[in-house]
């Protein structure tokens, strides 16, 4: 299983580290490992998650087996959640409420991706000028955002809007607030399933970290297919939000992937729960 997991991982990780060594960047891809500074080796590194323990058929365990988050007993080795430090449960009992919080609130799939616009409003912080050029001139960038509502309930998208533009949306999150304002239907909180799920390792196992990572690239393109960058030299297809047809695009998208990211989102409530409960 664990060798299994590792050729399904290198399909991600191998590629980025050969660009890495060439230094060769890539807009898309490598984003989930800047925006989520996770090492590479942790999705590689198969974990059973709580309530799993593994037979010790000798020789020496690998060293993520043998923390101080583990436990041998006769001759089993085992994630062991009570060896959870008070802060770390604490932390985790935040990310479940985070995650319930978000899971029960109505989706909205009316913001239509608009926060890449915001970023770039004027022009004057273009966050992926390195590898990006943008699609459409600078004017018609401005006159999309300046004319469609926006709605962007995600705070770390939020907090790179453009000055001008922050007071138009029709939220005000921050980090604090975000259990308020997290739903079910935003492209950044469902991409985040693979933030918490990297948290919450060795909880929630490898399985889920790397399915939760796998949604979070196909979400991370819809992200920038939709926004006012040219992603085509990518072999990625824009969802041209300024037309109507590219509104209807992007929803249809939305929905499907905030559909894959319902089972995923309820597993990592249920793994992170069910470790709590066995903390005692």
């Amino acid at each position: 299983m664990a060798d299994a997991h590792r050729r399904r991982a290198e399909r991600f990780t191998g590629p980025t580290r050969a660009r890495k060594d060439r230094g060769l960047p890539h807009p898309i891809e490598d984003f989930l490992f800047e925006y989520y500074p996770f090492p590479l080796a942790l999705l590689e590194k198969w974990q059973a998650g709580t309530g799993v323990g593994l037979e010790i058929d000798g020789g020496t365990l690998p060293a993520h087996l043998a923390g101080k988050l583990h436990t041998q007993e006769d001759g089993v080795v085992f994630a062991d959640p009570r060896r959870l430090e008070e802060a770390a449960a604490t932390r985790i009992g935040r990310t479940i409420e985070l995650l319930e919080a978000t899971r029960d609130r109505a989706p909205n799939f009316a913001c239509h991706g608009l926060h890449e616009w915001a970023m770039v409003f004027r022009g004057r912080d273009v966050r992926h000028e390195r590898t990006l050029r943008l699609r459409l001139p600078q004017e018609e960038i401005d006159a999309v955002v300046e004319s469609r509502p926006i709605c962007c309930s995600h705070h770390d998208a939020f907090r790179f809007f453009a000055s001008e533009v922050r007071p138009l949306n029709r939220l005000q999150p921050d980090l604090e607030s975000r259990v308020w304002f997290e739903q079910p239907g935003c492209v950044h909180a469902n991409m985040d399933l693979y933030k918490w799920a990297a948290k919450s390792m060795p909880w929630c196992g490898s399985d889920l970290l790397l399915e939760c990572f796998e949604l979070a690239l196909e979400l991370r393109a819809l992200d920038m297919r939709a926004s006012p960058y040219d992603v085509s030299d990518w072999g990625l297809q824009p969802v041209p939000i300024e037309t109507r047809d590219g509104r209807r695009m992007y929803e249809e998208e939305q929905k499907r992937l905030a559909t894959a990211a319902r089972p995923l989102r309820e597993r990592l409530i249920t793994a992170l729960r069910g470790t709590l409960e066995a903390r005692g």
